[in-house]
């Protein structure tokens, strides 16, 4: 899945994306993402970001945890990162080591 957004204004702004695959389940949600890996990459495709499990990076993990995103399941991804205005960046999802299923890209303006 690929999730695009603009930063608009003049000054860099805090996001946060999330890659939500098991926390569907009890929604209802079939055959949710086992194991989503998340990309952060810039309008000329360079990879800025990227997440596998979560509370991997004690930095992020304890950043998604103070905005009060942190991720129900260990195996969902998440980025904080402050990002350039005027330029356009791009979420990717993807399965860990080719697992299909059906997934959520989350992107939020942080403060």
């Amino acid at each position: 899945m690929i999730g695009g957004f603009i930063i608009t204004g003049e000054a860099p702004k805090n996001v946060a994306v999330r890659g939500i695959g098991p926390s569907l389940i009890p929604f209802g949600i079939a055959h949710a993402l086992a194991d989503p890996t998340l990309e952060l990459r810039g309008s000329d495709s360079a990879l800025l970001f990227q997440n596998d499990d979560w509370r991997d990076d004690p930095a992020q993990a304890a950043q998604l945890t103070a905005l009060g995103l942190a991720l129900d399941d260990p195996n969902e991804s998440g980025i904080v990162a402050t990002l350039q205005a005027g330029a356009s960046y791009t979420a990717i999802l993807a399965g860990k080591n080719g697992g299909t299923g059906i997934g959520l890209v989350e992107i939020y303006n942080v403060h």
